[in-house]
């Protein structure tokens, strides 16, 4: 799964105060426009400028292609419990056959049979899979989740998101990206 970036559109990255991205999937990113509303509101510093300039009859700027807040946003502790970041804890994977493709959700034990509706009973699923285990318990189908399911942490689904960058990464955001991975030797 990609997330389509459109270069011409010049999007900001945008850092948290301790230069880290707010986010890695989606990769934080405003538009130009908001980039420039947080520079004129003095919300952000400007780290990084592409070399494309802006007009008004009284105002010339370069825009931003990184942005840091000035004021440091402390990331959630616990990730929602979501669709997408189930999705993204499984790498968008069933987590039965490994499809990337028409995927939903499947409780690994049935609501039916008490199952429950959280990180540790929920996984990815294709749509074929799904049904073919329908409402019965692994043991039964003999179909099992390839990674037992987990509430993630934030760290997790960062790493995660690592995976799938955006179709475009400006040259400009290099520096600020993937710099706490281990580096190999």
């Amino acid at each position: 799964m990609t997330i389509h970036v459109s270069p011409e559109a010049c999007p900001a990255l945008v850092l948290n105060a301790d230069f880290r991205p707010l986010s890695y999937y989606p990769l934080s990113l405003w538009s130009w426009q908001d980039a420039i509303k947080a520079v004129c509101l003095d919300r952000v510093n400007i780290v990084s400028l592409y070399d494309t300039v802006i007009h008004s009859p009284s105002f010339e700027m370069r825009l931003p292609s990184v942005v840091s807040l000035k004021d440091y946003v402390k990331p959630a502790r616990h990730p929602a419990f979501t669709r997408f970041n189930v999705f993204l804890r499984d790498r968008f994977q069933c987590q039965y056959c490994g499809s990337t493709h028409d995927l939903t959700f499947d409780h690994v034990i049935p609501r039916s049979k008490g199952g429950l509706t959280t990180w540790e009973n929920v996984v990815a699923a294709c749509a074929p899979c799904n049904l073919r285990k329908a409402n019965r318990m692994p043991s039964e189908i003999k179909m099992f989740p390839h990674q037992a399911p987990y509430a993630p942490t934030v760290h997790d689904l960062h790493n995660n998101g690592r995976a799938f960058p955006p179709n475009h990464l400006h040259k400009s955001w290099l520096d600020y990206l993937y710099w706490d991975i281990e580096l190999e030797p």
